[in-house]
């Protein structure tokens, strides 16, 4: 008999070593060696013969996509469901993920008569039963199989032709032509692949559900992410009641994405004007309050951001930043320092996204800055004002993108006065009914703003 081998797997990255290691040389991640059997079991190595196809005689599918009749969803995907794609969906545990995607699928063949095939490793079949007698849903096109084998799995996908199929979740399924445990590199990579290969092959839209680590990201090796056509995150705190739905990769369509769904007593609801929702409990007259106009996508929103600026009882200042980058908060508060002369070298400085939202985009440099201004003199900005703008290091307000937009969508809900860079204003060739007031530097922002 042949003497079993085995390796050591990082489970960040997938990198293999012949000895445990306690750093991966690879990704510079700790403790993430687990010891595993390298090796496949003998099978069949005869593959059918392919040969290439000349581009000019590929037939290119133009059927639409398939609509979940949930608007939110849609617009994360692109416009609805493709077929043979494969979608990545991670979340943090009880986020909702399953409840959304057994929604869609009741949704998705309200009026189709095709069947969806639901494979859950983690619930048995009355557990599913028991959360869609929650939500209310009982269809006949939903078909219910809990299994983790991966070869069990691919042979019921094939007897019973399902229209679409989800796998809860990625990390339970396991194949037996590797000898490691579920949820291993190995496994994970192995078993996505040949889901892949084989949504391809059937033309069968495929949802994966994967488990994320305790920084966020998707359990599992980094390829992951790159095999499937698709990768959404489902975002939420269990204290709030909404959730975002964010595309980090789509093949079909925008990324970056979002889609806003409020969770209730009787599953997700979706939410067709998010910046109501963000400014729903906004109070009024209190300082350091400062409605930001930003890009999701090819979405605008109006969200509140919030500062708050008080003499520090530490010999060091804290900085705390929540929904920002807090370098990039750090950065302005030695802008708002160094160029605009105010004191903060013995202040706390706290910075907020109303709402649970993450924003990365620098049109939030203004508002920031004029959070952070109006909380040290303790001034409130006006009610129907929102800003944007990006600011330089040497104090100047620069142009951002998508202009129009952001002041239409403040416009509709409401706003009177707007405060934007003024190289956009010149640019801009929208008749609006808003005060606009262009400025160049955070001066003349501060004093237009705390001054009205």
């Amino acid at each position: 008999m042949s003497k079993t081998k085995t390796v050591y797997t990082c489970q960040a990255c997938g990198y293999t070593s012949l000895k445990w290691l306690g750093k991966c040389p690879d990704c510079a991640a700790w403790n993430t060696f687990v010891e595993e059997v390298s090796g496949r079991k003998s099978g069949n190595k005869s593959l059918p013969a392919t040969s290439p196809t000349p581009l000019s005689e590929i037939i290119l599918n133009t059927d639409n996509r398939i609509s979940t009749h949930i608007g939110e969803l849609d617009r994360v995907l692109g416009g609805g469901v493709v077929a043979g794609s494969v979608v990545l969906i991670g979340g943090d545990p009880g986020v909702g993920k399953s409840t959304l995607i057994i929604q869609a699928m009741a949704q998705l063949f309200r009026d189709r008569p095709e069947k969806c095939l639901y494979i859950s490793g983690e619930e048995s079949a009355s557990q599913l039963k028991l959360r869609a007698s929650r939500l209310g849903i009982d269809s006949d096109n939903i078909l219910v199989l809990s299994e983790t084998s991966l070869d069990m799995i691919l042979g019921v996908i094939k007897e019973t032709n399902p229209a679409v199929v989800v796998i809860d979740s990625i990390q339970t399924t396991y194949s037996e032509e590797l000898q490691s445990a579920p949820g291993t590199v190995g496994q994970v990579r192995e078993c996505s692949a040949r889901l892949m290969i084989f949504a391809k092959k059937y033309n069968i839209p495929t949802f994966i559900i994967g488990h994320v680590t305790k920084e966020g990201a998707i359990a599992g090796p980094r390829v992951l992410e790159h095999i499937v056509d698709t990768v959404l995150y489902f975002e939420g705190n269990r204290s709030h009641s909404f959730r975002i739905l964010r595309t980090v990769k789509n093949r079909f369509g925008s990324t970056n994405e979002i889609g806003v769904f409020e969770m209730t007593d009787s599953g997700l609801m979706e939410i067709e004007n998010p910046s109501e929702l963000f400014l729903r409990e906004r109070p009024a007259d209190a300082a350091g309050s400062v409605a930001n106009a930003t890009i999701e996508g090819t979405r605008p929103l109006i969200v509140e951001i919030q500062a708050l600026v008080s003499p520090t009882t530490f010999g060091v200042p804290r900085r705390t930043s929540i929904g920002v980058d807090s370098q990039r908060v750090n950065l302005l508060i030695a802008v708002l320092e160094k160029i605009g002369g105010l004191h903060l070298g013995l202040t706390d400085i706290y910075v907020n996204v109303v709402g649970g939202l993450r924003i990365a985009e620098p049109a939030i440099d203004l508002p920031i800055i004029l959070s952070i201004a109006s909380s040290l003199r303790e001034i409130p900005l006006p009610n129907d004002l929102f800003v944007f703008g990006e600011v330089g290091l040497s104090g100047e307000i620069r142009a951002v993108n998508q202009a129009e937009a952001r002041l239409n969508e403040g416009e509709k809900i409401g706003f009177k006065q707007a405060i934007i860079p003024e190289s956009n204003l010149r640019r801009l060739k929208l008749n609006t009914g808003l005060q606009v007031t262009g400025v160049g530097d955070i001066h003349e922002a501060i004093e237009s703003a705390l001054h009205q």
